[in-house]
């Protein structure tokens, strides 16, 4: 089951990052752009390379590369040893949905505009917590002997 689970969370990750994270607008008689983790990225690169780069590294690379070196452990194709090195690739991809918060709070704050919350919000912190709670179970059931 925690296999499956895993494969699933492989073409979820894709459709969270192109799903709408926010709505942000300078006034809301404007109108509202959707901002998501892809758009996001882009609008960065233009601005500040090593911030995308730090961005893509927590949003795209760490959570993904901890899904595919899950399902690698579960289908038997990478030894046990790899679980700590997953389990620390699932605390960057957590440090993702932390700054996405603090820059909603901030924005909200400053009262400049208006932002939004957008389901892909949701879908992508599920995505990071689902494939936090797949590492632990992976991990425990591995110490009972127990396969995934």
């Amino acid at each position: 089951m925690l296999r499956y689970a895993n494969l699933a969370l492989l073409v979820l990750f894709p459709v969270a990052w192109f799903a709408p994270l926010l709505r942000a607008g300078l006034l809301p008689l404007f109108g509202m752009s959707e901002v998501s983790v892809i758009s996001g990225l882009i609008s960065l690169w233009e601005t500040d390379i090593f911030l995308a780069l730090l961005v893509a590294l927590f949003a795209l690379a760490a959570p993904y590369a901890k899904t595919v070196g899950l399902a690698l452990i579960h289908f038997g194709r990478a030894p046990d040893r790899l679980l700590p090195a997953i389990h620390a690739l699932s605390k960057l991809a957590m440090a993702d949905i932390f700054l996405i918060a603090l820059y909603v709070v901030i924005a909200k704050g400053v009262g400049l505009g208006t932002v939004e919350t957008a389901w892909g919000l949701y879908l992508f912190t599920f995505c990071i917590l689902a494939s936090l709670g797949l590492s632990i179970a992976t991990e425990r059931l591995r110490r009972r002997g127990v396969g995934g």
